[in-house]
């Protein structure tokens, strides 16, 4: 069969919204291409947040890397939503998400002086050009989409407000400080939960529960890149390899005990409406922030033990065990309806999480974290277990 006709109509399409219900959703090869790219900016923001806590500035590094992971994550969401509901694949369509990835590479170069020097120049150049993309995406489906026109310009208005927020801010004295990122970054959660309010879009559960799935794999995948990086760089000195044993053990059972946990979990399920999708999707910026935060963390213990850095050994230690017990907690509250904590099988995750911010004052934490997010996994498969036989046998 002739590939014209498909080549000619890919030159454009309307901007129709894709079903709910549609069979066989997937991310596509732009979508992954997309998340490869954007993940270059996480690997600078978590290498810039390892390295002001190297330096001693915990409450500078914690507060920078919450500022700049946040414009990280917030950009990709709002493709990710977007693209779930009217990626239809056409040439525009492509070439406007490839602008939204260049505008993501300019945020990556950006992500350490906005982190490190509180100077966001860069990385708001880098945001904007890519919510200005946004914009046009969502005028052309306002075109394209007469059910859902006032939603997709709610949207584009919303977006291109706030856009100008962010560039005003660049020239007020100091960037305008935190009060003023924390007004414009509220402003950015409300324009869903506005624009939405007016018409649903047919965003597809699967789809997006796909989506964060594939981002936490690749953020996880940063966290063991910077950790070999930190192994490689303390090999290549004076250190031993038993000397750091417990760490790359203890590192690698965290690492697959967290995407163990996080794909335990039925996503789409939870996702049956625009509250609980705004909260799961919301809730996925602590997600992604402390599973990057992760391997910077090893990293840090990796330095601290071989003899560099300046930090003390809760320190170090804290700026491991804190990220892994935020991650498990977020992801099982994601996942939990408040009448499933009275559940008595369920205090295994809160019990765990206390132990493991607990291992910060054990001689070897990494390791200790390892063995108990491993036994957190082991716990809950044979709790699982339990429950399906009792369902069989009632």
């Amino acid at each position: 069969m002739s590939q014209t006709p498909f080549i000619a109509d890919a030159w454009y399409r309307p901007m129709i919204a894709r079903p709910r219900d549609e069979k066989h959703r997937s991310a596509t090869a732009l979508e992954l291409f997309f998340d490869l790219c954007f993940v270059a900016a996480v690997a600078q923001a978590a290498v810039a947040f390892e390295h002001e806590l190297a330096e001693g500035h915990i409450g500078h590094g914690i507060l920078g890397y919450a500022l700049v992971f946040f414009a990280i994550w917030w950009a990709w969401m709002n493709f990710t939503w977007f693209a779930s509901a009217y990626d239809n694949d056409d040439v525009p369509y492509r070439l406007l998400t490839l602008v939204q990835i260049t505008g993501a590479l300019i945020m990556a170069a950006g992500a350490a002086e906005a982190l490190q020097r509180q100077d966001f120049t860069v990385i708001t150049w880098g945001y904007v050009v890519m919510r200005l993309a946004m914009v046009t995406q969502w005028l052309r489906a306002a075109r394209s989409d007469p059910d859902r026109r006032t939603t997709c310009l709610r949207y584009a208005a919303g977006i291109l407000v706030v856009q100008a927020g962010w560039v005003g801010r660049l020239f007020l004295p100091g960037d305008g400080g935190l009060a003023v990122f924390a007004v414009l970054a509220l402003a950015e959660l409300a324009v869903p939960a506005w624009a939405e309010r007016a018409a649903i879009t047919t965003w597809h559960p699967h789809h997006i529960a796909e989506r964060y799935g594939l981002f936490t794999i690749i953020v996880l995948g940063e966290s063991i890149t910077a950790a070999t990086v930190a192994v490689r760089t303390a090999l290549d000195g004076d250190a031993a390899l038993g000397d750091i044993a417990t760490l790359v053990v203890g590192g690698i059972l965290t690492v697959f005990a967290l995407w163990w946990y996080y794909f335990a979990q039925d996503a789409p399920r939870r996702l049956t409406s625009l509250r609980s999708a705004l909260m799961w999707g919301y809730g996925h910026y602590a997600v992604f922030a402390s599973a990057a935060a992760v391997g910077a963390g090893l990293a840090l213990n990796v330095a601290h033990t071989t003899g560099h850095g300046h930090l003390t050994d809760r320190t170090a230690a804290a700026a491991y065990t804190i990220p892994v017990a935020v991650y498990i907690t977020v992801v099982w509250l994601l996942h939990h309806r408040a009448s499933d904590v009275r559940n008595t099988n369920d205090i295994i995750h809160p019990s765990a999480v206390l132990a493991i911010l607990a291992a910060t004052f054990s001689p070897t934490p990494v390791l200790v974290t390892g063995v108990l997010t491993t036994v957190l996994i082991a716990a809950t498969l044979l709790v699982g277990a339990r429950a399906a036989a009792a369902t069989r046998h009632a």
